[in-house]
């Protein structure tokens, strides 16, 4: 298991920033999978998403300060969480995406591969956020 972790200030509130967040958003953003289905189950909103030859499911929890989101079920790693939180900062906001990853490979150093594209996809969440407020 990898730890991955991304921040970056965003010049806009936090109430700006979380108007904009939502499962859909957050997947969209990281730009390797489509949400193709989105269901709320109790306190939380089950995603499922695609990509080229694969498709799995992902749980979002709304959290005071943003989102904690991981894989359910069978999918491409043996584990993924991840929570996207915002705080209040100078004129703007903290934005920190940290992601824990390991892949369902049997592959020498998959780990690392799997946080490195994670780390990807953070850098491009942040940038799918700030560049929608």
């Amino acid at each position: 298991m990898h730890d991955v972790e991304r921040d970056r200030f965003v010049a806009a509130s936090p109430r700006e920033i979380e108007r904009r967040l939502s499962p859909r958003a957050l997947l969209a953003w990281e730009g390797s999978f489509e949400a193709t289905t989105v269901t709320e189950d109790g306190d939380a909103t089950l995603v499922t998403a695609t990509g080229p030859g694969i498709s799995f499911r992902l749980r979002f929890e709304e959290l005071a300060d943003g989102y904690r989101y991981e894989q359910v079920g069978d999918g491409p790693f043996e584990r993924m969480e991840t929570r996207v939180t915002v705080t209040a900062e100078d004129e703007g906001s903290r934005v920190r995406a940290r992601s824990r990853v390991s892949l369902a490979l049997p592959v020498p150093l998959a780990d690392r591969l799997g946080a490195w594209k994670r780390g990807g996809e953070l850098d491009r969440l942040l940038d799918g956020l700030e560049g929608a407020v």
